[in-house]
């Protein structure tokens, strides 16, 4: 129902042969290039406010460009790239170019490629954001160009290190500092390779000697130390180092292939099945922690950079961001929506042919499918356990099998997406009136005051769009009740790990506990935590606490859930409203390899999550309502 920033996505490609050969097997030299556009689209849901390739080309002669970057802005940033590139490569006519001459000269032809699909965390937008970036240099080794999807949790730290070294980073970025960081890191590098052979040989076989020798995984071990967040880092160097860099909880998703004409490093699995035509199984996920690392010849290892901490993958990864095509989301999905059944009954009551279910269309349609499954299986039960009665009874006829049996549940279509208005040319009451039209309605489906209507979605997080539109438009059906279900539980805390979800007073669940506190009269709660959040300002990392929690402690889920649906009631509402969430425990049921739930438990993995949800609530209190 209402849209959430994606973390962003990323893209990294080496091929393994000479480009003759992929110009004489897939005919042409843009292979690699198509490869990556098409594994760009296929992950476009993760990006939509900016887009950026960078490519590195290792036969290009001294004199001409190796690395090339192209970067756009908006929802079409990719198709506006790609359009760029294609427009320098016909006036440049690759086309007609021999092997070698591709190989040397070719824009944006090449070896290495990276693409990025960037949505904002941090409310900073504009070209000067947008991956990948480079740091510029005369030595092919000490170029780099660095892309990622992640944000980290303590830039201040980062930054206040790098600063220190004498370095003057031209924007306050985590992406600035973390290539500010590596390049100093890439440069020492040079120099302790440079130191080693600089007595043994002259250049230029010296420079080529280094850019043979620089050891990636000892740049990489000289910085993760200091870095606090979820992340996953791709860095190329101009002469053909390539790395992929892990967070040691696993919060950002890393997939990887390898063969001998290509290794692909993506976001999302299904993306490299599908974009190669792959069995699943020939895909792996880069582990916690690790990188894969290629040498400028295009050899991979997996490093252990990091060791492994407790596993935090991100269990929101699972119920909304990724694309619903991977095998294992799908199950999980399913089984999200089958968990709520007991819930959902206990809402509805058991009376079945009262019912009708639905969806409002978005990724909770595979929840939706898991969901009346689940029913299905319910309503099995009943059928049996009444048969099995009119046996006993000896009342079993094949009419009354043909009764029992007839009994179906009712599912239907009850919404469905109009037209997408623009609310930007009106304010208050007339732009809610516009919002309640963006979708309409299937009339006929629902008996008027009799039936209730039950509708899922993934997550409800600030329930603005349900208040000011959905719910209105499924009142014009004229149910009894309205049960909106969430396939996620509550979403109570922010994320800091590379999703725009920054800000306390966002979260309909935290203005609904809110609530409850003032109407208890139990406020004070809320200038405690104020008084404890400050005085975790300055305590060590093994001290922190996430204070924030006791603003939800005096309540059940039951309780929050009730306010949350009584606040996103408009007043006109003829049918009574519930909402039923998720329980944390079917969460991790249904979703056991991903148990990273701080966006609803607060169980933040790192510390710098705790310093910034503290921060939150911080800032909520003294009224900065936009600060993040």
């Amino acid at each position: 129902m209402e849209q959430l920033k994606h973390e962003c996505g990323i893209v990294v490609i080496r091929l393994r042969k000479p480009l003759d050969y992929y110009k004489q097997k897939y005919g042409s030299y843009a292979y690699g290039l198509g490869k990556l556009y098409l594994m760009m689209e296929k992950q476009h849901n993760r990006g939509q406010e900016a887009a950026g390739v960078g490519v590195v080309k290792l036969q290009a002669p001294a004199g001409y460009e190796y690395v090339f970057r192209e970067r756009a802005l908006g929802t079409t940033a990719i198709q506006e790239i790609f359009g760029n590139i294609h427009s320098q490569m016909h006036a440049a006519e690759v086309e007609n170019m021999n092997a070698d001459e591709a190989a040397q000269f070719a824009p944006f032809i090449g070896e290495i490629y990276m693409g990025h699909l960037r949505y904002s965390t941090t409310g900073k937008g504009g070209m000067s954001y947008v991956h990948p970036f480079l740091r510029r240099n005369n030595w092919r080794s000490r170029n780099l160009m660095l892309c990622g999807n992640f944000n980290m949790t303590n830039v201040d730290s980062i930054f206040q290190s790098v600063i220190k070294r004498g370095q003057h980073p031209r924007l306050y970025s985590d992406t600035i500092m973390l290539l500010e960081q590596l390049g100093y890191a890439l440069d020492h590098e040079n120099h302790r390779v440079y130191r080693e052979l600089r007595n043994r040989l002259e250049e230029p076989e010296l420079t080529r000697a280094i850019e043979q020798r620089i050891d990636m995984h000892r740049v990489l071990a000289d910085c993760v130390g200091s870095w606090d967040g979820g992340y996953v880092i791709c860095g190329a160097t101009g002469s053909g180092d390539v790395f992929v860099q892990r967070d040691p909880h696993g919060i950002r998703p890393a997939w990887y292939y390898i063969d001998d004409e290509i290794v692909v490093v993506t976001s999302e699995r299904p993306v490299i099945q599908t974009s190669l035509n792959v069995p699943r199984a020939d895909v792996h996920e880069l582990e916690p922690g690790a990188a894969l690392i290629l040498t400028p010849e295009g050899d991979p290892q997996i490093v252990q950079v990091m060791e492994q901490g407790k596993n935090q993958r991100c269990s929101f990864e699972r119920i909304y961001f990724s694309r619903g095509s991977d095998a294992d989301i799908y199950r999980e999905r399913k089984a999200l929506g089958r968990n709520l059944v007991p819930d959902i009954l206990q809402a509805t009551g058991p009376d079945l042919s009262k019912i009708v279910l639905s969806f409002i269309p978005n990724t909770a349609e595979v929840a939706f499918i898991g969901m009346v499954e689940g029913l299905e299986q319910h309503l099995d039960r009943i059928r049996a356990d009444e048969i099995e009665s009119a046996m006993a009874n000896g009342t079993l006829t094949r009419n009354r099998v043909e009764e029992i049996m007839s009994r179906k549940l009712r599912v239907e279509k009850v919404a469905i997406k109009d037209i997408k208005l623009r609310t930007f040319i009106a304010e208050g009451e007339v732009r809610n009136d516009l919002a309640a039209h963006v979708y309409d309605v299937t009339y006929g489906c629902i008996h008027n005051n009799e039936d209730t209507l039950v509708v899922i979605d993934d997550s409800i997080v600030r329930g603005t769009t349900l208040k000011q539109s959905i719910l209105r438009i499924l009142d014009r059906l004229h149910p009894k009740k309205i049960v909106v279900v969430s396939s996620s539980p509550q979403v109570r805390y922010p994320d800091y790990y590379g999703i725009d979800m920054s800000r306390m007073g966002e979260f309909i669940a935290f203005r609904a506990a809110v609530s409850l506190l003032k109407r208890s009269g139990m406020q004070d709660i809320l200038h405690q935590t104020y008084r404890h959040c400050l005085a975790q300002k300055d305590v060590p990392d093994s001290e922190l606490v996430n204070c924030v929690k006791a603003v939800y402690e005096p309540f059940s889920d039951r309780e929050i859930s009730a306010e949350i649906a009584r606040l996103l009631t408009p007043a006109d509402m003829h049918a009574q409203v519930e909402i039923v969430y998720q329980t944390l425990k079917g969460m991790h049921e249904a979703i056991p390899d991903s148990p990273g739930d701080w966006y609803f438990s607060g169980n933040y993995p790192t510390p710098g999550g705790i310093r910034l949800v503290n921060q939150a609530y911080i800032n909520f209190y003294e009224g900065h309502a936009d600060k993040r």
